[in-house]
């Protein structure tokens, strides 16, 4: 299977259409439907749905896709890095990052960085920690910025000093707005928004003292941008940390801390033992020099 392949593949998909995609890539229409044919017959399997309204994925195609867009990002970033190692300090830098006061923290940091090295640039993924960490062990994702929870055996990190509080938000108008914190007895009667992260679901429940089963949890969030909107419908509370930016942004919003006080750390990672481009080596040094001025 060669990486052309892939990307024919890829083309395909996109365009769910054999037509569009080979204008688009410029080989005939012949040509690209044999690839996908051998493709298939390679893989025995079906990855495409042929129809009058274009190309429809099977399931197998689905996940084909999936494993081939990581394939060929690697193959891009790898080629990438060899015009690094011959030019002065430019390319790309990937990074992951939840939502937490640490964000500032990080941001400063990239900001320093884009300064002295004004050639670099910086891909931000947005996404939940057990998601970065899946991109950064597959190669996908450079540095990452988690919280705690966190296995760090795999990765070199550093702790940043800010805690983060975990509290809840809600409307200005519901009925426990007025608290200075809040304890479990005191919410477990009102429907919950909860994280989707199964290790900070499974603090947030022993906090609670509840079964899940026992609770109203009308939704479940994974980055909290998006579940705000519902809390200021009166959808219901969202557990959160304070550091999150998204909580600002409505003036009908409270966050409340909880009681027994709950905190946390950012932590900024990298996969041990990896061979970085000289962008992200020069990145990581800083991220060091961060951690001897912390220690």
């Amino acid at each position: 299977m060669e990486l052309r392949t892939l990307r024919y593949f890829l083309a395909a998909a996109q365009e769910e259409n054999i037509t569009r995609a080979a204008d688009i890539l410029h080989v005939t229409q012949p040509t690209l439907s044999r690839q996908m044919m051998d493709l298939e017959k390679e893989l025995g399997t079906t990855l495409m749905l042929r129809g009058k309204n274009g190309l429809t994925l099977t399931d197998d195609g689905v996940f084909f896709k999936q494993r081939a867009e990581e394939i060929v990002e690697l193959a891009d970033r790898l080629g990438q890095a060899f015009i690094e190692r011959s030019a002065d300090v430019s390319g790309v830098i990937s990074l992951g990052a939840t939502e937490a006061i640490g964000s500032r923290l990080f941001a400063k940091l990239i900001k320093k960085f884009s300064e002295k090295y004004p050639l670099v640039q910086f891909n931000l993924y947005n996404e939940m920690a057990d998601d970065i960490k899946d991109r950064m062990d597959k190669g996908l994702i450079d540095v990452g910025l988690l919280l705690e929870p966190i296995d760090t055996s795999k990765y070199d990190f550093i702790r940043l000093s800010q805690k983060e509080t975990w509290g809840v938000l809600m409307r200005d108008d519901h009925p426990l707005a007025g608290r200075e914190s809040i304890a479990p007895d005191e919410i477990v009667e009102y429907p919950l928004i909860l994280p989707l992260r199964e290790r900070v679901r499974a603090e947030i429940l022993n906090w609670l003292k509840r079964e899940e089963k026992d609770l109203n949890i009308p939704l479940s969030y994974t980055l909290l941008s998006n579940a705000v909107l519902l809390v200021e419908e009166g959808l219901g509370c969202a557990f959160c940390l304070d550091g999150a930016l998204a909580i600002h942004s409505s003036p009908r919003l409270r966050f409340i801390p909880i009681q027994p006080e709950h905190t946390t750390r950012s932590v900024l990672v990298w996969k041990k033992n990896r061979l970085f481009s000289p962008a992200t080596s020069l990145f990581i040094q800083e991220i060091n020099m961060l951690r001897a001025r912390l220690e």
